[in-house]
């Protein structure tokens, strides 16, 4: 009984505690500003795709030139991709359909992207998609941006 007792205490303090360095994670993550929910589908067929696979949950934190995005679910602090502003291309944007609108969040906007050869949709909110056409738009002078 013994026995069981310490097996339970401890595999709740290991939960406990992967829970307070997944919240310390996001905090880290959150410190420097410039981050919004933003969820990603990488090497995207160029055909439209709306059974909600493939989709990330992730954050997306703005770096001067980059944005990096990280897996909410996840204990990495590098993140999981990097996109370089004057590589982004926005193809389109759109409205989740099908299945997406389960995968996504509720106010989600899809904005089609190529990133160095490599098609990606990414899905956020109204006022997140504001700001990232902003950002992309505010690149340097002599660089180039494409936004439809």
């Amino acid at each position: 009984m013994v026995l069981a007792l310490t097996v339970v205490g401890s595999v709740v303090v290991l939960v406990a505690l992967g829970l307070f360095v997944f919240g310390l994670r996001r905090r880290v993550i959150q410190r420097s500003g410039g981050t919004f929910d933003c969820s990603l589908r990488w090497d995207v067929p160029e055909k439209t795709d709306t059974s909600g696979k493939g989709w990330g949950y992730g954050i997306a934190r703005y770096s001067g030139d980059r944005i990096e995005w990280f897996r909410v679910f996840s204990y990495a602090l590098r993140p999981r991709r990097v996109l370089e502003r004057s590589a982004i291309e926005v193809a389109g944007r759109r409205a989740p359909e099908g299945e997406e609108e389960l995968a996504l969040l509720s106010d989600a906007i899809i904005l089609a992207c190529v990133h160095r050869g490599t098609r990606l949709e990414l899905a956020m909110s109204e006022d997140a998609l504001t700001g990232f056409l902003a950002w992309l738009e505010a690149a340097p002078p002599g660089q180039r941006v494409n936004v439809a």
